[in-house]
């Protein structure tokens, strides 16, 4: 982390360092806007940040800013990445776009588009400890020609195919608490099962750790 804030600009380091000082201060105005500029597709970003988060609020928006450097992805109106703070984390959407798709068509082998930004995700998740849950979302459109191989099928195998690229280049396996395929079940906020826009991968990091000595139980 340390190499990482040497290698910001100065009103970043600024910021952070403030944070450091006083989390429950929140960036300024100017701070805050180089923050949300490389936040990719955050769009109406305050109406998404959780009240809950605000102690770390900070912290996550320097993180969610080194992942929109790494992978260079613009704010824009239709952003193939989008980023969310959450209650306790970030909520990470990246989109099968057709023209920056992640996956090739219909099937669940990455691009090299998705093993780049997938790459670049796990080293994040490494350096700062999160917990992992892996979300497969399709349209309705996705396999509806093979009964046999429908959104089920893909969006699981997609999501395991997520789940395998970050294990492979950094990622804990023990850090990964759910791998789970939504078929067409839980499209953008505001849409239906069939825009193009549905096809995609959510990456939720968690920065709540476990108590180590508190009794286990199955995972969901």
């Amino acid at each position: 982390m340390v190499l990482w804030i040497t290698s910001q600009k100065p009103e970043v380091v600024e910021a952070v360092s403030r944070y450091f000082q006083d989390p429950n201060i929140a960036f300024d105005n100017a701070s805050s806007g180089t923050m949300d500029a490389a936040m990719a597709g955050t769009r109406k970003e305050s109406s998404r940040i959780n009240t809950k988060v605000k102690g770390n609020e900070g912290f996550l928006r320097a993180v969610a800013h080194d992942f929109a450097q790494l992978i260079n992805v613009k704010t824009e109106a239709d952003s193939p990445i989008d980023i969310e703070l959450t209650s306790d984390g970030l909520k990470i959407s990246i989109y099968n776009k057709d023209d920056k798709p992640i996956f090739k068509e219909g099937t669940s082998e990455l691009t090299e588009w998705g093993i780049f930004v997938l790459q670049n995700l796990s080293w994040l998740i490494e350096r700062y400890n999160f917990r992992v849950f892996i979300g497969g979302h399709t349209s309705r459109s996705n396999g509806a020609n093979n009964a046999a191989y429908g959104p089920w099928e893909l969006s699981a195998d997609r999501a395991n195919s997520a789940r395998r690229t970050l294990e492979h280049f950094a990622v804990n396996p023990k850090k990964i608490e759910r791998v789970t395929g939504f078929g067409d079940t839980a499209p953008v906020p505001g849409s239906d099962t069939t825009p193009p826009r549905n096809d995609r991968i959510t990456i939720s990091l968690s920065a709540e750790q476990e108590n180590e000595d508190a009794p286990q139980t199955l995972k969901p």
